[in-house]
């Protein structure tokens, strides 16, 4: 994605089922399990680099004894600053203990993060600022054991206010900045009442169930209590990821599936997914249950995940993202007018990669049968020459850009910025011909358009190609996100700017403004959740008319280079990717009312000139 946009969170649960003898002996170390933790926690690094922390319950202390420890970072390598601290730890006990590794005892006793259960959680926030106040896990403190609880998720809740309303919490400044700290509160709020009925066993489930259900948003949320109990849980929609994996030494959970496989190495059908309203719920004991705490809705996984977000090495998701470029291929064949000779392919940035070989598969399949039909054609007039000639053609790819990652944009004015931004890209030269070739970049995605008008196309266009053409492997984001992925503000949408460009252009600013006034009633009538009102501002143009203002948008004045911007389809998406179906940033269907509520917010937002968030 060329326009950085902060993301998603990444969890990691680690729930052992052997005393740490048992590990010695089996695995060589007693730290088995804060081993396999940083391994999934580093599998899924891509998924938060604001902060990391870690949060360690251990079982069975001696009367008086701390046994829920927590440890968070926001350093420039979060995950690298909080295992070396725990490292420095162990380091220093072995000045007086030399051999206390091979001491499971010891170690529990005198390591904090030796525990039988571990929570890691990497942040990209979207709510709250980046101090490291705001890390996950956030952790809540009792007297009573059961009431100690630990939670990290990967979510956004767009009804925090009503949350604190409805179990009769004032909640102050930190708390209103967090949609954790809201969660926390009502998971332990109902987890104390079950704890008051039966402190030696709580119902954990239905501590969860009437908390979840409170719950409006895309979530998957893992916790543990201080009494020994492990969960992790998952929205009603099945909108943010959940993964596990269980045998008899282990119970694990983590937001990727591919995280669990490589750090166990384990197979894709040993690692399930939790379904939606699904916890699995591990008891002090150990044993495990699957309780269905929210009654399921219609699927509407992330469709991110698949597009850009979750690493790609899950081998289901690179098929997937093969699929997005390859069902683009008809749609560039037809903008190159089918000249394969003089267009030349290329991909911006690496995260688009995967997708451009599944483009360039859809050109080589084209060739390929154009090149059988040629041959057939000549019949018995075939010379070796000629088909040397044919068998030869090839799709023309090169490395068009290379980004300079030590390059940053330190200057603050607007003018200065922009010309740094223009080199944040290195281009390469002699790969086009100059007033002959037709130039195709394909992007993940394309949200703000800012990094393309600034800096690729113009770079590109030194290039001196007779066109350029970018290639979209998402559908045009309209709408904002509210449920663990920070596109929350209609203004910086460039599908969005454009619509509104063409409603200006066109004489049709009464649509603007009637969507406003309705818009303004909900709110006054506190019903903005009642429908996405927003679609309006699209309804008047056909997709390739934004896309056509588009391109206007994103092309640098000076630049007289034609540029065109091609789109994945609804359509086509949904094919490549059939399990994960939501699509609300690109249609506008969200699937809880608060999704309306946020989009028309953001309208409002849009319309008065406030640059925050629509929740």
């Amino acid at each position: 994605m060329s326009d950085a946009i902060k993301h998603e969170c990444g969890l990691a649960l680690i729930r052992l089922r052997k005393d740490f003898s048992y590990y010695l002996q089996e695995h060589g170390t007693v730290m088995y399990g804060l081993n396999k933790l940083y391994l999934l926690m580093e599998k899924q690094h891509n998924r938060g680099q604001d902060g990391a922390g870690i949060a360690a319950v251990k079982l069975n202390t001696e009367p008086g004894s701390p046994f829920l420890h927590r440890i968070r970072s926001n350093a420039l390598q979060p995950i690298a600053d909080l295992f070396f601290k725990i490292g420095s730890e162990i380091n220093e006990l072995e000045k007086y203990q030399p051999d206390i590794k091979k001491h499971p005892v010891l170690m529990k006793g005198h390591v904090p993060f030796v525990g039988e259960l571990l929570l890691g959680h990497l942040r990209y926030g979207t709510q709250g600022k980046n101090n490291v106040e705001f890390c996950h896990p956030f952790i809540k403190k009792d007297i009573v054991p059961g009431k100690n609880l630990a939670l990290a998720g990967n979510f956004n809740l767009v009804n925090t206010d009503e949350l604190f309303d409805l179990i009769n919490i004032n909640p102050g400044v930190f708390q209103k900045q967090s949609d954790l700290a809201a969660m926390m509160e009502v998971i332990h709020h109902f987890l104390s009442i079950e704890n008051g009925k039966n402190p030696d066993d709580p119902d954990i489930a239905m501590a969860l169930k009437k908390a979840a259900e409170l719950f409006d948003g895309g979530f998957t949320v893992g916790g543990l209590t201080g009494n020994g109990s492990t969960f992790i849980l998952r929205d009603a929609h099945g909108i943010r990821p959940a993964y596990y994996y269980i045998n008899d030494e282990v119970v694990v959970a983590a937001s990727e599936r591919a995280a669990i496989r490589t750090s166990f190495n384990v197979g894709e059908n040993e690692v399930f997914e939790l379904l939606p309203g699904m916890a699995l719920i591990v008891k002090p004991d150990g044993s495990c249950l699957m309780e269905q705490v929210l009654e399921p809705k219609e699927r509407k996984a992330c469709s991110f995940e698949r597009i850009y977000f979750s690493r790609g090495s899950d081998e289901k998701i690179y098929r997937e993202r093969i699929a997005l470029g390859y069902h683009l291929s008809k749609a560039v064949l037809g903008a190159v007018d089918h000249d394969l000779k003089n267009t030349i392919f290329s991909y911006i940035p690496n995260t688009a990669e995967v997708a451009y070989f599944g483009l360039c598969k859809g050109m080589e399949d084209y060739l390929n049968q154009t090149k059988v039909e040629r041959i057939l054609s000549w019949g018995d007039d075939v010379t070796e020459e000629k088909l040397q000639s044919i068998i030869n053609r090839k799709i023309r790819q090169e490395k068009i850009a290379i980004k300079d990652v030590k390059l940053r944009t330190f200057i603050t004015e607007d003018s200065g910025r922009n010309e740094m931004v223009q080199h944040v890209y290195d281009i390469t030269y002699g790969t086009v011909r100059r007033n002959e070739d037709t130039l195709v970049v394909i992007d993940d995605s394309i949200v703000r358009g800012t990094t393309l008008k600034e800096s690729i196309v113009r770079m590109l266009a030194r290039l001196k190609p007779k066109k350029i053409i970018v290639v979209s492997s998402a559908p045009q984001i309209r709408y904002p996100d509210c449920y663990g992925i920070d596109m929350s503000k209609l203004g910086d949408f460039i599908a969005f700017k454009a619509a509104i460009e063409l409603l200006k252009e066109g004489g049709k600013d009464c649509i603007i403004k009637d969507v406003h006034e309705k818009i303004t009633e909900l709110e006054r009538c506190n019903t903005l959740d009642a429908e996405n009102l927003v679609r309006n501002i699209y309804k008047p143009f056909t997709t390739q008319e934004i896309s056509d203002k588009i391109a206007q948008l994103i092309t640098p004045k000076g630049v007289t280079i034609p540029v065109q911007v091609i789109y994945q389809t609804i359509e086509d998406l949904h094919d490549c990717c059939p399990t994960n179906t939501g699509d609300w940033y690109f249609t506008g269907n969200y699937p809880t009312r608060g999704g309306n509520r946020v989009v028309n917010k953001a309208f409002l937002n849009f319309m008065e000139g406030k640059d925050i968030r629509g929740y």
